[in-house]
């Protein structure tokens, strides 16, 4: 089995301008993302698709591979299925965002494992346990339910479910990672985008909707996603082991 990992990677920000080249302990954002990911053994190929001449220069000098894009790309998915084109000997194609400096290896493995293990999911994403004190009613943090199969069943940033009696729940903070097999990444990006994903912005949504079902693969450990200016400073303190 070949699995391609790409990082999209465009130079706007609509809330950190030029994220990826913002400095993190002294390397650009985008170089912890390749670094790491590259670390991961059962990954055949890393590459970055980017639409800034800067980002990819970045990478070619730590020794990385660059597809460029088209800077009118509307979304990572879209981005990800370019790259996927030049890649058809790919059996499944992992989509780390470009604001993950911190990603382990082990986590992209656990991504991929249903894959790995012989399963066939249309796509698989990555959630670990959710801080209910602190990000329930966070709308900057993504809830995912999941039923007892370990499938998704819907993806919001509101506190999800509602707690009318005591108990526990399958809700966990997902993480913006996915893996697709090849084919089913190109038929969700030909897909039209649907009524809840445009409400939420939450692009998963859109393979809810159409009745395709997402594996939620589930890990103990959670990244320091860089969204806020907040989160960029704490980069900078953020000690990865």
């Amino acid at each position: 089995m070949k699995i391609l990992c790409v990082i999209p990677s465009r130079i706007g920000s609509t809330r950190l301008a030029r994220k990826p080249l913002l400095p993190i302990q002294g390397k650009p954002m985008i170089a912890w993302v390749y670094e790491n990911a590259s670390r991961c053994n059962v990954i055949q190929d890393f590459v970055v698709a980017t639409d800034s001449e800067e980002i990819a220069k970045v990478i070619t000098d730590i020794g990385g591979n660059v597809i460029m894009t088209d800077p009118e790309i509307k979304t990572g998915s879209d981005r990800v299925a370019v790259v996927a084109q030049h890649y058809p000997d790919a059996d499944v194609i992992i989509n780390l965002q470009g604001d993950e400096p911190f990603i382990k290896p082990f986590m992209l493995e656990q991504l991929v494992m249903p894959y790995l293990i012989g399963e066939k999911p249309d796509m698989t994403t990555l959630a670990y346990p959710l801080d209910m004190t602190h990000k329930y009613k966070d709308p900057g943090s993504v809830k995912v339910l999941v039923d007892l199969r370990g499938n998704a069943i819907y993806f919001s940033r509101s506190p999800i479910p509602y707690f009318r009696s005591e108990g526990t729940a399958p809700v966990y903070h997902h993480m913006g990672l996915y893996a697709f097999r090849r084919d089913f990444l190109l038929t969700f990006t030909s897909l039209p985008q649907t009524p809840l994903e445009k409400i939420e912005s939450l692009e998963q949504l859109r393979a809810l909707e159409h009745g395709y079902r997402i594996r939620v693969c589930l890990t103990e450990e959670r990244t320091l996603e860089i969204n806020t200016y907040e989160e960029y400073l704490q980069a900078q303190q953020f000690v990865y082991t």
